[in-house]
């Protein structure tokens, strides 16, 4: 969804289809309010959140909504499929209808995964400019040894994109398991850089997307709103 940011003369203009001529003297008579406040500017700045009131009369009022879901295997990060049931099916059914899926996980991954109807929030979360921190609980065929932490701490050469991973963490929890942390999101990324040691992942779990960690009382396939504290990362 994309974030809808308009000035403030040219969004009251269009809601009560007048002139926008005629928004400097409603704004001046302190008959426009924004988020509980009267708003003077007509430069101001509204989008698709904000609360605009013109006498008595809404002329918007939306809320923003941040979803967190333990997503089970076998479920798709899309909004409809024909073979398999998606993550908007495991959401309540009083759920917003506007909500779109955050940094998808593939069928065979688990994990936290955010839905949101706030378009900006969701692109700054994933914009590789932001190089936000992914983490993800890693079980291998295979025994790890200190080898693959320097490996991942130099990033690997994928020659079909013709690009080098950036820096990546990765610490080992047991024989079988790590605890591995991305500052981006290549496509299969952590299963081709264990591909390189021939070290076939057997089960890939996310549990944090920066400071959002997956709630540990949820359940698989369960779902609660965002703290404000998750919310407020940007």
């Amino acid at each position: 969804m994309e974030s809808k940011r308009f000035r403030l003369d040219r969004f009251i203009s269009g809601k009560l289809q007048i002139p926008k001529k005629q928004i400097r003297p409603m704004l001046a008579a302190g008959r426009v309010r924004v988020d509980g406040i009267i708003a003077r500017d007509m430069d101001q700045i509204v989008d698709q959140f904000s609360h605009v009131v013109v006498d008595d009369i809404t002329l918007q009022q939306h809320s923003a909504h941040y979803i967190m879901l333990h997503k089970p295997i076998g479920v798709v990060c899309a909004t409809k499929d024909e073979q398999h049931t998606t993550v908007m099916e495991l959401l309540p059914a009083n759920s917003p209808q506007d909500l779109h899926i955050v940094g998808r996980l593939d069928l065979n991954t688990s994990g936290l995964v955010l839905l949101t109807n706030d378009g900006h929030w969701s692109r700054q979360l994933m914009s590789p400019t932001q190089k936000i921190p992914k983490q993800y609980l890693v079980t291998l065929k295979h025994p790890l040894t200190p080898a693959y932490i320097e490996a991942f701490t130099k990033g690997f050469y994928f020659e079909y994109e013709d690009i080098t991973t950036l820096p990546a963490e990765l610490q080992i929890l047991g024989p079988n398991r790590a605890l591995v942390t991305l500052y981006e999101g290549k496509y299969h990324q952590i299963k081709r850089m264990f591909g390189r040691f021939r070290n076939q992942v057997m089960a890939l779990h996310r549990i944090a997307v920066g400071n959002i960690v997956l709630d540990e009382n949820l359940q698989s396939g369960q779902s609660r709103p965002l703290t404000k504290a998750e919310q407020d990362y940007f």
